[in-house]
């Protein structure tokens, strides 16, 4: 090998090159994932172009080529169109959202915990049930893909958030990250890149990550992602699908609006590319925001891989989704059903099911739009200057922060204060800007006096930063 003497040479990474070894690329992908995890490369790094570095160490050009696109499927690396390759803002931490470390002492704004409603009737259904002869039905392999009588069910319940389809286009899945999964699973190929919102649903990121996908950024304004410059994107970079939440956006709570939708759908038909929705909050927009059709699926049905979950508008511990799609993904959906779920709990699908049959469903609805709306006025008197951005009967909220510091340091930082909450970086995707944000989550503390003694520290640790 090739030894360049240039020692000072200027660059943000110098791997090691006597501790390189056969076949380079590998040796050189494995010191730049550990150079991310001990910090050396810390998240946002420009990393040396290819060819500085390819000089620097002797070696072909081709060499840190596939070192780097090896580290880029891993979701290491990002790269740029036009500015570079920068490590990840995820890489050094997953930025997978759950109560798996949760700590009870500290006041919840970070994970999305949806409002428990109506836990008596939920129980009195499942006895109802749990007493019918049919019972020993449930709980068998039979109907993988949904009880027919189950799926009729879902297919009304979906009218009512403007999406038409029928039961042979329809099944259930165990919940909306599972739906995710398998699309993931059965659409695309290690390698392949989707565009997404430049702050994406974290667990979003973490799938596309398992699955060795590329996420690339597309930019948006107030009215949603840009069909612009998503055309542009693909143009640059080959996209095979694009993610989107249109009806309340995950950290953001930006909407699309309906003629957003209507660009989108025309550059998603022409580049034909694949449409994956999570409308997990449309029974929170429909009838409430003016601009509101339908999902954007329904513009196009024949690229679109469709999931409404009942988590947020049902109940969270009851996992089932429904999972809508066209004809040309049905074999390799139904391979990826069969072979990760087996089948959805027909007994999760039946108490849905009987919650939409009774009415208890809408009742729900209802009664979580009041608890939201009652949590939004909480959050917007400590907030005055955010009222108006974004979805108004969100779960969440996007706050602007004066803080430049990385992610686990700002969390870090809060937990001092009582209080737990997520950071920007865990959502976002490509490359971190000047202005940082936390996602404060309204609906997880069941104590409302509980949450605004979080929203008081939250404000008053903002004036902190901002006096200093």
């Amino acid at each position: 090998m090739a030894v360049n003497s240039f020692l000072t040479y200027p660059l943000s990474w110098k791997p090691d090159r006597e501790t390189l070894t056969r076949p380079i690329y590998l040796s050189l992908a494995r010191q730049l994932k550990e150079a991310i995890a001990s910090g050396t490369l810390a998240p946002g790094t420009r990393l040396p172009p290819q060819r500085e570095l390819a000089r620097f160490l002797g070696i072909n050009f081709t060499t840190v080529t596939r070192a780097y696109k090896l580290c880029e499927l891993k979701g290491l690396l990002q790269a740029v169109t036009g500015s570079g390759t920068f490590v990840s803002s995820s890489a050094a931490r997953s930025v997978t959202i759950s109560t798996e470390a949760a700590r009870p002492a500290l006041i919840d704004l970070g994970f999305e915990n949806p409002f428990q409603v109506l836990p008596d009737q939920i129980r009195n259904l499942a006895r109802e049930i749990a007493g019918r002869k049919t019972f020993p039905r449930l709980l068998d392999y039979a109907c993988p893909t949904g009880m027919p009588h189950q799926k009729a069910a879902g297919v009304n319940w979906l009218k009512n958030i403007g999406l038409e389809t029928d039961p042979d286009h329809l099944v259930l899945v165990s919940g909306t990250q599972n739906g995710l999964a398998l699309a993931l699973l059965a659409l695309f190929d290690p390698g392949d890149r989707i565009g997404v919102d430049t702050y994406t649903y974290a667990n979003f990121i973490e799938l596309a990550r398992l699955h060795h996908l590329q996420l690339v950024a597309i930019g948006s304004d107030e009215e949603g992602m840009r069909a612009d410059l998503l055309e542009r994107q693909h143009r640059l970079n080959a996209l095979k699908g694009v993610f989107l939440m249109p009806s309340c956006c995950n950290p953001t709570t930006r909407m699309i609006s309906e003629r957003r939708k209507q660009a989108l759908a025309q550059v998603i038909r022409k580049e034909q590319l694949i449409l994956v929705e999570d409308d997990i909050h449309a029974f929170f927009t429909a009838g409430t925001v003016a601009d509101y059709q339908g999902p954007l699926a329904r513009l196009v049905p024949e690229q679109s891989l469709y999931v409404s979950g009942t988590s947020k508008p049902l109940c969270a511990g009851l996992r089932v989704a429904y999972l809508v799609f066209p004809d040309r993904f049905r074999e390799p959906l139904l391979q990826a059903l069969f072979n990760v779920n087996v089948k959805t709990s027909s007994l999760d699908g039946e108490i849905i099911t009987e919650l939409i049959l009774t009415g208890t469903a809408t009742a729900m609805v209802r009664k979580k739009q009041e608890l939201a709306a009652e949590r939004n006025r909480l959050f917007f008197r400590y907030f005055p200057e955010l009222e108006g951005q974004g979805h108004p009967l969100s779960f969440y909220r996007w706050l602007p922060i004066p803080d430049t510091r990385s992610g686990a340091e700002v969390e870090q930082d809060l937990q001092q204060q009582g209080i737990r909450v997520y950071h920007s970086d865990r959502f976002l995707c490509g490359k971190r800007g000047l202005q940082a944000y936390l996602r404060v989550a309204l609906s997880t503390e069941p104590d409302i006096v509980r949450l605004e003694q979080g929203l008081v520290r939250l404000r008053d640790w903002i004036r902190g930063k901002k006096e200093k």
